[in-house]
C-alpha cells in the first residue's frame, strides 16, 4: 500500500509543480525592459541569466522534446541535485529549437534559475544530463501567440516573425543572430484552454541604440 500511495504524491505534487510554472504564478521570471514596441512584435533588453538547460536529440516532435526536456527539470527541481535542494519554480518553460541539416533538429528545454542561485546552482544529478547556461545581457525580439504551441504550426508563429523583422529592419544594420534557431516560451498549464499565451523569441542585435 506504501508504494501506490507514493507514487499518487509524486504525481500529484508533478502537477501541481506544471500548473505553477505554465500558469505564470511562479515566484520569478527573467528581467527585461521593452525597448522597442510594434504591433506584431517587441524588442526587450533581457538582463543577465541563468538557466539549467536539458538537451533533447533524436525527435522531431516539438512538444515530445519540451515533455521530456522538463521531466528532467522537474526532478532536478525537486531534490535530484548535490544538494537535495528544492528550487522555487519559475516561468516560462523555454524550449530552443536549432535546426540540422543532417537531422532531426535539436532541443534545449530551459527553467530560469532564482536569483539566489544565478551564481552557483546546486549541481544536477548526473543521470539527468542537465547544464548550466549563463546568458549575458542581450536583446531579444517576441512575437506572441495564442492558443497550443503544437508541433503543426509552432514554426509558422517562427516564420510571421522573421517576416516582421525584415519588414521593420529595411534599410537598418540590424542583425538577426542565429537566423535558424529561435526559442518558443511557454505560460500557461495545459487544462488553460483559453486565453493562452506563448512566445517566439529570437535574438536581434544593432535594431537600437540600447541593442
Amino acid at each position: 500500500m506504501e508504494r501506490p500511495l507514493l507514487i499518487l504524491i509524486v504525481m500529484c505534487c508533478y502537477l501541481y509543480s506544471c500548473k505553477l510554472v505554465l500558469s505564470g504564478q511562479a515566484i520569478e521570471s527573467p528581467r527585461y525592459k521593452v525597448v522597442h514596441s510594434e504591433s506584431d512584435f517587441e524588442l526587450r533588453q533581457y538582463r543577465e541569466s541563468s538557466w539549467m538547460s536539458a538537451l533533447v536529440r533524436e525527435t522531431n516532435s516539438f512538444e515530445k522534446a519540451t515533455k521530456d526536456g522538463f521531466h528532467r527539470l522537474y526532478q532536478y527541481i525537486h531534490g535530484a541535485n548535490l544538494n537535495t535542494s528544492d528550487i522555487t519554480m519559475t516561468a516560462p518553460v523555454l524550449t530552443s529549437i536549432v535546426p540540422s541539416v543532417h537531422g532531426p533538429a535539436e532541443y534545449y528545454v530551459r527553467l530560469y534559475l532564482p536569483a539566489k542561485y544565478e551564481r552557483t546552482p546546486p549541481q544536477p544529478s548526473s543521470d539527468l544530463n542537465l547544464h548550466f547556461d549563463k546568458w549575458r545581457s542581450h536583446c531579444i525580439a517576441v512575437r506572441k501567440f495564442t492558443g497550443f504551441a503544437k508541433d503543426d504550426h509552432f514554426h509558422k508563429e517562427f516564420e510571421t516573425l522573421v517576416n516582421s523583422l525584415n519588414k521593420h529592419l529595411n534599410g537598418k544594420p540590424a542583425i538577426l543572430e542565429y537566423k535558424s534557431s529561435y526559442a518558443i516560451a511557454q505560460y500557461n498549464a495545459s487544462y488553460h484552454l483559453s486565453g493562452r499565451l506563448n512566445e517566439v523569441w529570437m535574438d536581434l542585435s544593432g535594431f537600437t541604440s540600447d541593442c
